[in-house]
Order: structure tokens, then sequence, then C-alpha cells
């Protein structure tokens, strides 16, 4: 069964290109533009992994962390950030995340650092 994955990303751009990416190493993808949109897929199904925007339109993502913590609780949850800061870490990790990365990220990086937390 393929392992799913939810893109939390107000930028397209990044949207489409990690969906082909991570899709043409087998994942199944879905995406968000928004927490509020987030917050729904996560209630709706599970996923192996969700790659998360710190900053979204409507909320950081670290409220999406929050507020999905139940939903996500068997969930490989990366953070991904252009604005990175020992704050934002630090509540990263408060909310439950597995790995932090700063933009703009290398697709090696990512698929590494999604395999080495789903083999964990």
């Amino acid at each position: 069964m393929k392992k799913t994955i939810l893109l939390v990303d107000d930028d397209t751009s990044i949207l489409r290109s990690f969906s082909r990416i991570l899709q043409k190493c087998g994942y199944e993808i879905e995406t968000a533009t928004t927490g509020k949109e987030a917050l729904e897929k996560a209630k709706s199904q599970h996923f192996d992994v969700v790659l998360l925007d710190l900053r979204l339109p409507d909320m950081q993502g670290t409220e999406v962390l929050a507020k999905s913590r139940k939903q996500l609780q068997q969930t490989v949850k990366i953070m991904i950030t252009g604005f990175p800061s020992l704050e934002s870490g630090v509540k990263a990790l408060e909310e439950g995340v597995d790995g932090y990365l700063v933009k703009p990220v290398q697709a090696q990086e990512l698929l590494t650092l999604i395999n080495d937390k789903l083999d964990q």
C-alpha cells in the first residue's frame, strides 16, 4: 500500500514541485494551501507524513499541529519554513514535529528525511 503525504503550503509552485518528486518516488499526495484546509483533510483521512509550512495565510503551521494533535498522532510531521528562528523551532518541537527543514529544500534532503522518519 502506498504511503500518503499531506503537503501544506500556500506557495503553489512548491506544492507542484514537491508533489511531482514525491509521486515519482511512489507516494500518494494530497495538498492544502491553508491551515483550515489541512485540518479538514487530517480529519477525513489518515496520512503517513505531513509536510507543513510554518507560515500559512490563515494560521501558523504550529497551530495546525496543535489543533490536529489527535488525528496526526501516528503521523510523521515535518515543518518547513523560509523564516527559521529559534522560537519557531522550539514551538515546532513542542507541537511534536519530527523534522524541521529550511527553504529552499533540496529534493534529496527531503526524501532522505521522509524515508528515515518512516523507517523509525
